[in-house]
């Protein structure tokens, strides 16, 4: 039941594809694992174990980081013999922070006021 608190600290949506395996608190960091679900809307794509786990800054929380252990499947697609993964857009392109964390920091470098 602990970790259904951190949930509330995930982007949006992120929880209807991935579900929280663990996570480790420290002093100065939050990290939370997370493994995608083996659901897949389309018949011709299956799943076909992971590709290496992926790791992604998020909002810091009271003082600690927050790091997101990604565990994507790795889908194949049985027609074309090609692996796939799920494109969320959750990472922002050429970053490893979320793409909600880039858009907050993207508006306060373009921010010129005093008051945050």
């Amino acid at each position: 039941m602990v970790q259904d608190g951190y949930s509330l600290l995930l982007p949006s949506g992120l929880l209807d594809f991935f579900s929280i395996l663990k996570v480790e608190e420290t002093a100065t960091q939050i990290k939370i694992y997370l493994e995608e679900k083996n659901t897949m809307d389309n018949p011709v794509l299956e799943s076909k174990g992971f590709y290496p786990s992926s790791l992604v800054n998020d909002f810091p929380v009271r003082g600690k980081s927050l790091v997101l252990e990604l565990r994507a499947r790795r889908w194949i697609n049985k027609e074309t013999g090609e692996y796939v993964r799920r494109d969320l857009g959750l990472v922002a392109q050429g970053t490893r922070i979320t793409q909600e964390f880039a858009t907050f920091l993207k508006g306060i470098h373009g921010h010129h006021g005093s008051e945050l």
